[in-house]
């Protein structure tokens, strides 16, 4: 109450001029000039209010600012943990064909892997021409049907495991970088924890996790296409079933035919002796 009358006061020396009738040393009442001061000390308040709230709303957002930037203490022993580690393929070699196979699955390197493969697994013969003419239709498409059938698979395979060597290749690094992303989020550096580095950091992960998807779905084609082919094989024996028995039935009927002619012939012609 007293600032207020004294800001009064202050106001009304302030804006008050100078009496245009004055008796002896007193000063006439001017009610221009009452008015006038009385107006400026009305605005002056409104500024106060209005500095007031403005100093209040100010202090909050400090406030809340300086709650959002206090990062959790100690976070490596509360929240760090160990995974497992990446390891390489090992494979004894007692007859030499492995050491090609196991550097092209854990490198992904394609010369290895098509050397390895091949000296792995047992080499596909090919028909001579002479035996293949020799066929008849439905024999020479059988044949021609798991032929393609084992090299698709052999595709397959090699391309599994190129998929397999380029993922645990390229683990280490990954690695490294989750890792480093690991430190970074639970270091209590301010430079590391301000909004931007937050943000760069969720951006960081974000992608490291598009290349684990991307690293899983090249995984999961690899199995649907070995899925695929085993498919095909088995529809592959089936089918061979169905078209043996159908050759079959056929035969027998032509069998029938042939031997029902035979004896209806033998018994027209017979005659007693």
């Amino acid at each position: 109450m007293k600032q207020r009358v004294l800001l009064f006061i202050l106001v009304i020396g302030l804006c008050v001029g100078t009496a245009s009738a004055q008796l002896g040393s007193g000063i006439v009442y001017d009610p221009t000039n009452y008015q006038n001061a009385l107006l400026r000390y009305q605005q002056l308040q409104q500024h106060l209010l209005q500095l007031q709230k403005s100093y209040a709303k100010i202090t909050s957002q400090l406030e809340l600012a300086t709650q959002m930037a206090t990062f959790i203490r100690n976070m490596p022993a509360r929240y760090r943990a160990l995974f497992s580690q990446w390891r390489k393929v090992t494979s004894l070699n007692s007859f030499g064909n492995t050491v090609s196979w196991i550097n092209g699955i854990n490198t992904g390197v394609l010369p290895n892997i098509s050397t390895g493969y091949q000296r792995s697994t047992t080499q596909l013969l090919p028909y001579s021409p002479d035996h293949l003419s020799g066929m008849d239709p439905f024999e020479l498409e059988r044949v021609q049907s798991q032929y393609a059938t084992v090299q698709l698979v052999d595709g397959a395979n090699i391309n599994a495991m190129a998929t397999i060597g380029s993922i645990r290749g390229s683990a280490q690094d990954v690695q490294t970088q989750i890792g480093n992303l690991e430190q970074d989020s639970f270091s209590s550096d301010s430079g590391l924890n301000s909004e931007v580095s937050v943000l760069n950091k969720i951006n960081a992960a974000g992608v490291l996790t598009l290349r684990t998807v991307q690293d899983s779905n090249k995984l999961l084609a690899s199995l649907l296409e070995m899925q695929t082919i085993l498919a095909k094989q088995q529809r592959e024996s089936t089918t061979n079933s169905i078209n043996a028995d159908i050759q079959r039935q056929a035969g027998l009927a032509t069998n029938m035919t042939q031997m029902t002619g035979t004896l209806t012939n033998s018994l027209q012609t017979f005659r007693m002796p």
